[in-house]
């Protein structure tokens, strides 16, 4: 097994277009023979496997609703297949270690992983390939441009469990009382931020910058919607894009979040777990998320921020019009040290199933990975502005190297910081950035 070169830690990315048309172009050219769907193939084998006990890794932190579908997703496993499982949550603060350690050492059998960080592992052979299970029963149904990342070298790593959009989470109590209509521009949106902090106090951010681990889901939104890319593929050499006029427009609204006063300059460095506290604790009036933030920001406020409270809209993007999503999703694969494969593929298989995998998402606050289920929600109150904002969503550059720049070495969170505490100008900050990223993912 390899020693891992870099660290991994975000869960989210997947290939999916909201019309969800099967684009075929990653399909594997090899697979087994047909399997039957999680419950009949499970069922079938069910006492082969009493007695057995599977580790299986979730990431994240537990919530009643993500407790529960476990336990009760846990108990029709062992129905099935006579066979325990031992499930561990790993907070995202430990992901990286625990992955990279796992990596060389003791992994579980299982794990739930972000669709982007599927290249990384599989380059350090720490996932096992699953081409035979992927596309046969239940399986057969989800759509073949889900498996882009998922896809290497014609094997599968790992099957798509939930997808994921971004949208813009807002107080809608505070919309109501400062009468707020919601924003559908970006001027407007920004009027909205500036009206909730004159009213609520200056330490409160009216839209929060984002400048920590998963900072380029909200910059990327800004780069995407007006043009730009972070690298494209020019024959086998990646060639960095940040520095074009395209993406710097976008970088120029995302840096603004705080030198125009919507978010505060003291917390440049906060994730979206820092953001989702402060949201909590009615220091934010909006910023980009989804729904898997509601319950967690239910138990932080000890149940006072939930229900009609909060609402969803997409992001307007500065240019016109709805600003791309970030390609979101979640997969579930088999570790590559596992010495219970066929049974950890059983699990697969019913986790991934369209029973299970449409609870997966729907409990966890994100988008079924099947086409009809999917469909259903476009117009629902909840759902739907993630449903739309899905229809243009993007993804970063697909290279297990990606994950160093992106989140290890932060390139572009430290151009952002350099900009705002005005170190650099930005032609100079983007300029650099760009030949850290080509260095990094031509490595």
């Amino acid at each position: 097994m390899k020693i891992a070169k870099i660290t991994a830690a975000t869960a989210t990315t997947a290939a999916l277009a909201l019309g969800l048309a099967a684009c075929g172009s990653s399909e594997p050219t090899k697979t087994a023979e047909p399997a039957a769907s999680g419950s009949a193939s499970a069922a079938e084998t069910g006492p082969k496997y009493a007695g057995k006990t599977l580790t299986v890794w979730r990431l994240g932190d537990s919530n009643p609703a993500a407790a529960k579908y476990m336990e009760e997703l846990n108990a029709e496993f062992k129905k099935q297949t006579g066979a325990d499982v031992k499930l561990e949550w790993i907070p995202w603060p430990q992901v990286n270690d625990k992955f990279a350690a796992a990596a060389t050492g003791t992994g579980p059998d299982v794990t739930e992983i972000g669709n982007d960080q599927v290249p990384l592992w599989q380059s350090q052979d720490a996932l096992a390939p699953i081409t035979d299970i992927a596309h046969a029963g239940d399986q057969a149904a989800i759509p073949k441009n889900l498996f882009g990342l998922e896809t290497i070298d014609n094997e599968v790593y790992g099957l798509p469990w939930g997808a994921g959009a971004r949208a813009v989470l807002y107080r809608a109590d505070w919309f109501k009382e400062l009468k707020i209509e919601v924003p559908k521009t970006w001027d407007e949106l920004v009027a909205a931020a500036k009206k909730i902090q004159a009213e609520k106090g200056a330490d409160v951010d009216g839209f929060a910058f984002n400048g920590g681990s998963d900072a380029n889901h909200l910059l990327g939104a800004f780069a995407w919607a007006e043009g730009g890319e972070y690298a494209v593929k020019e024959g086998d050499k990646w060639v960095g894009k940040v520095s074009d006029p395209s993406f710097a427009k976008g970088f120029e609204t995302y840096t603004s979040l705080v030198t125009e006063g919507l978010s505060g300059k003291s917390r440049l460095t906060q994730n979206t777990v820092d953001i989702r506290k402060r949201f909590a604790n009615n220091k934010v009036g909006m910023y980009l998320t989804a729904g898997w933030d509601l319950p967690g920001i239910e138990v932080d406020s000890k149940g006072k921020l939930k229900g009609d409270k909060l609402a969803f809209f997409p992001l307007p993007s500065k240019s016109g019009g709805e600003a791309p999503s970030f390609f979101g999703g979640n997969d579930i694969a088999l570790w590559g040290s596992t010495q219970q494969a066929d049974l950890g593929k059983e699990y697969l298989k019913l986790a991934t199933s369209k029973t299970w995998a449409d609870r997966y998402a729907k409990e966890g606050g994100l988008l079924p990975i099947y086409p009809d289920t999917l469909a259903a929600l476009a117009e629902d109150p909840v759902q739907g502005p993630f449903a739309r904002a899905f229809a243009k969503a993007k993804a970063f550059p697909a290279d297990p190297n990606w994950t160093e720049a992106n989140e290890t070495k932060a390139v572009l969170q430290n151009a952002a910081r350099a900009v705002i505490e005005g170190k650099k100008d930005a032609t100079t900050a983007l300029a650099d950035a760009n030949k850290e990223i080509e260095e990094i993912l031509n490595q």
